[in-house]
């Protein structure tokens, strides 16, 4: 089998599960109907631009529908870049201002309008034979690098702030959530660096070896496109987590700096602490797997602001771990008593508040250095 049959039928098959996918995804019934619908806009933007191998079969030359499929590359990260914005917050909507986004579309089409769009067939020939001297596919090329490179930047600067908030403001286990969703951005910035390399080599004295590696981006989209599917359909409760209008405290400190706000005397921080400790002792509200800063503030009556800073900032502990220490002394209890030796370490989780097992897992062995079970025998 030749090179060229070998990327047909991989073509096809990416082709037909992307474009599956993102049926699915558009016609599930679901709660986070538009992170669905933007995910499946990213799969059918990438299923059209990898289908090139496919439309030459029924193409005589470079023509202008061609070319737009080429562009349509400038679309992928910036849907990918809002996707993950839907995902991390609760509150996200599709705002005027994100036609922005498509400003690097534009500029790649407009530099092909002179020589390329409005031109004949025999100059539109001319223009793909001599591709590798052309100012125009060169200034597209440097401009989607640059597009990638800013736009993965603002991908990881968005999810380590959505974790950071997260872990302020809230005690779930949905936690885990941004890490996949980060290890899934990793597995993305390592195919875009495999494309830019592949986009190098097409303006190299080594075009062949761009054409291989084509094969393997392709290969590589339909893993990402199934692990994602996969990852999604076994942990339904992977989507919208946090309000985007929480600060995180660093940034309430700052404000509170300069626009000196009377600082918080250690008579009233004596007396929030108190009244929280008190609080979390007496009514347990640790025992909520889905507890938020907000549910603690609404029961004690201490403003979220204040709350996030006393937890966050003056105990030195996130709201999350702050949570799970109450959570796990509690498991603790549980553990060494020995009239509850026969409960599971299962049904123990789920009694403290947890809702899922690596997650109690590694908050256990955080906070005492052993596994739930290690801790049951030696007690």
């Amino acid at each position: 089998m030749d090179k060229s049959n070998l990327l047909i039928i991989v073509t096809t098959i990416s082709l037909f599960i992307s474009v599956f996918l993102a049926f699915f995804l558009l016609t599930v019934k679901t709660k986070h109907r538009l992170s669905n619908t933007l995910f499946a806009v990213f799969l059918l933007i990438t299923a059209i631009d990898t289908s090139e191998p496919l439309l030459n079969l029924v193409t005589d030359g470079p023509s202008n529908p061609g070319m737009l499929r080429n562009t349509l590359a400038f679309l992928q990260i910036p849907v990918f870049y809002l996707y993950v914005s839907s995902v991390c917050y609760s509150d996200f909507k599709l705002k005027p201002q994100y036609i922005l986004h498509l400003l690097p579309f534009l500029m790649a089409n407009v530099v092909l309008l002179p020589r390329f769009y409005t031109v004949d067939l025999a100059s539109k020939m001319n223009f793909i034979i001599n591709r590798q001297s052309m100012i125009e596919l060169q200034f597209n090329h440097i401009l989607f690098h640059i597009q990638i490179v800013i736009y993965l930047i603002a991908v990881f600067m968005l999810l380590r702030k959505a974790k950071r908030l997260y872990l302020e403001n809230y005690a779930g286990t949905s936690i885990s959530s941004y890490n996949w969703l980060f290890q899934f951005t990793v597995v993305l910035t390592l195919l875009y660096l495999i494309v830019m390399l592949k986009n190098i080599l097409k303006f190299s004295d080594y075009p062949y070896v761009s054409e291989s590696i084509k094969i393997g981006i392709l290969i590589f989209q339909l893993f990402i496109s199934c692990w994602y599917l996969l990852k999604a359909l076994n942990n339904p409760g992977l989507f919208r987590n946090i309000d985007s209008k929480l600060k995180l405290v660093s940034d309430i400190i700052s404000e509170e700096k300069n626009s000196n706000q009377t600082a918080v005397t250690e008579q009233e921080y004596n007396r929030d602490l108190l009244m929280l400790k008190e609080h979390m002792a007496e009514k347990k509200p640790f025992l909520n797997p889905s507890l938020t800063i907000q549910d603690i503030s609404d029961d004690i009556g201490i403003p979220v602001r204040e709350l996030s800073v006393l937890i966050n900032h003056q105990l030195g502990k996130h709201f999350y771990d702050f949570v799970n220490t109450y959570r796990i002394e509690n498991a603790m209890d549980i553990l060494k008593d020995q009239t509850k030796n026969k409960v599971t370490i299962l049904e123990i989780l789920y009694e403290v508040g947890f809702n899922s097992k690596s997650s109690f897992n590694t908050a256990f062995k955080k906070h005492t250095g052993n596994t739930p079970t290690a801790y049951r025998k030696y007690m």
